[in-house]
């Protein structure tokens, strides 16, 4: 299984021959990403409306394609009524030959800034079973109460009460049992900046393993 960075949390999983994007934002966005990057994708996963999370031009050339499967919330859906996602939930598993992607809880942080219907009500993570590796892309979220067990877990660091921040994350991650943690959600730094130095001392005081992908960066689990 490979594993590529994107711009803020999206990610691409290559394994058994699929393709799967996460979460193609507008952060550090270029058009080269969907000539060079974003193509054949076969399946397309949002965990929610937020534009980082959720580039609508991209998604809507992504699809073009003709063989990516869509699918994401219904509260992106609502908001973004251009596109056309097959709508998932938390507790749905969906099957792509051998690989298994299960629709998992996240809960977003809100801050008073979210007033005015910028706030996420529904938003999802998702766990990708290879059958060899589990890989568990969080979404922006603060910490909950789950038995989520993985081999590799990506999730945020950048804190202000949107997601976790260091400490949390860290102790999130031990939880979680993953061999490797990928931080993510820090390509905002002018609203969102994260503390790298927390972050490094935070994950060394749990003993993680992990590793800050560069932009378009690889690693191979």
């Amino acid at each position: 299984m490979k594993l590529t960075r994107f711009g803020q949390s999206c990610i691409l999983i290559e394994s058994k021959e699929k393709r799967i994007l996460i979460d193609p934002g507008d952060k550090l966005w270029e058009e080269s990403l969907l000539t060079d990057h974003w193509i054949n994708i076969d399946v397309l996963l949002v965990t929610h409306k937020h534009h980082d999370h959720c580039e609508v031009k991209s998604i809507q050339e992504i699809t073009k394609q003709g063989k990516t499967k869509f699918y994401t919330t219904q509260e992106v859906a609502t908001t973004y009524p251009e596109l056309t996602p097959k709508i998932v939930k938390q507790g749905d598993v969906l099957k792509e030959d051998e690989i298994t992607i299960n629709v998992v809880k996240a809960v977003h942080g809100y801050v008073p800034l979210f007033k005015g219907g910028k706030g996420v009500d529904e938003n999802v993570g998702y766990i990708i079973d290879d059958g060899d590796k589990k890989v568990y892309i969080t979404s922006d979220t603060i910490c909950f109460e789950n038995d989520y067990k993985c081999d590799v877990i990506v999730l945020p660091v950048s804190d202000h009460g949107v997601t976790m921040g260091p400490w949390e994350a860290a102790l999130y991650a031990k939880e979680s049992g993953a061999q490797l943690v990928i931080p993510v959600h820090y390509d905002n730094p002018d609203k969102h900046p994260a503390n790298f130095k927390e972050v490094r001392k935070e994950f060394g005081k749990q003993g993680l393993n992990y590793k800050f992908l560069e932009l378009k960066g690889s690693i191979e689990v």
